[in-house]
């Protein structure tokens, strides 16, 4: 009998042992799974800064008057006096051209002399061509003695170099006359041209189902190695705020189409609370904080979560936009 009842209470605090062992393996599970499950956040101070946004865009550097001289009549060029890049003013001789005929008398009296040659250029003298409009020399393609048909540009001329620049349709509201703009050529990335909006086309284009119109972007003072055909991108200035408070873009959030940002709570074991905000613009990295928060508050910014595939959270508005 005793050694019976010894058995049954060896097996009684084995059993024990096993249930507290389970209970002891659950709740670190437990603890471990709440653990997973809770965020991890990093800390934001509220600062004070600048913040602006632009638009980006493409384009081409062309003339905005591309003007090709031709001759008006076939004939042999005398003597240029320009050459590619040189500024001109209109009514400025730029060519001396003979006609067919005349460069025919010219050389029949050539082969009679120097004496002959000179005579008949003083009384048949050579065609000028001038220049129509004040601009540049952008193209240069004849030498003396060359002949040309009424067919062929001589020259090519433009008053101006601008930038084309594809805009796209959603941004077109964005963008005005005389608006401020920066362009950049890629064979002189270095280099940032200050421009301003020239003119909108009102006609649009579209490509591969995406509809932009040309912005005329012309350059407050045209460089020396701006060239035409050249590739540019620029950034259009749409606005600018000077001294105000920032967060970056992930530290705001949105419910029920309200912003707002997480606070600390008073225990840690307490999830943080929410505290609605008041924003302004937003550039794609940092949001304007209007109210709500003061400068140096401290705000936090969700690091990582593990969580069912089932739960949902407020996702951020404010993430990198497409035209920032």
């Amino acid at each position: 009998m005793s050694f019976e009842w010894s058995v049954l209470k060896k097996r009684s605090v084995l059993i024990g042992l096993v249930v507290l062992i389970a209970i002891i393996v659950a709740v670190a599970v437990a603890v471990n799974k709440s653990s997973n499950n809770r965020a991890a956040y990093k800390e934001v101070a509220v600062t004070r800064g600048d913040i602006d946004v632009v638009i980006l865009s493409t384009g081409v550097v062309q003339p905005e008057n591309r003007l090709e001289i031709k001759p008006p009549i076939a004939g042999r060029v005398e003597a240029v006096f320009v050459d590619e890049g040189e500024q001109v003013k209109k009514g400025q001789k730029l060519v001396e051209m003979s006609s067919s005929e005349r460069a025919a008398v010219l050389d029949a009296a050539a082969a009679r002399g120097a004496e002959e040659l000179k005579r008949w250029q003083t009384f048949y003298r050579a065609a000028p061509i001038l220049a129509p409009i004040d601009g540049t020399i952008i193209l240069r393609s004849v030498e003396p003695g060359q002949s040309f048909t009424t067919s062929e540009a001589i020259l090519v001329m433009s008053d101006r170099l601008t930038v084309k620049a594809q805009v796209d349709e959603t941004d077109i509201a964005e963008i005005k006359l005389k608006q401020e703009a920066d362009v950049i050529l890629d064979a002189y990335a270095d280099q940032d041209i200050p421009a301003h909006v020239d003119q909108i086309a009102y006609d649009s284009t579209t490509i591969n189902n995406v509809t932009t119109y040309i912005v005329d972007v012309l350059p407050d003072e045209t460089p020396d190695y701006m060239r035409s055909g050249m590739t540019a991108n620029v950034r259009f200035a749409v606005a600018f705020n000077e001294g105000v408070l920032v967060l970056p873009n992930v530290a705001v959030r949105i419910k029920e189409g309200k912003p707002f940002v997480l606070l600390k709570a008073a225990s840690q074991m307490k999830s943080p609370v929410e505290k609605e905000v008041e924003t302004g613009i937003t550039n794609g990295k940092m949001t304007e904080i209007v109210s709500g928060l003061s400068e140096g508050d401290i705000v936090l910014v969700e690091q990582a979560k593990k969580a069912s595939a089932d739960s949902a959270s407020p996702m951020s508005p404010f993430g990198p936009p497409r035209k920032r």
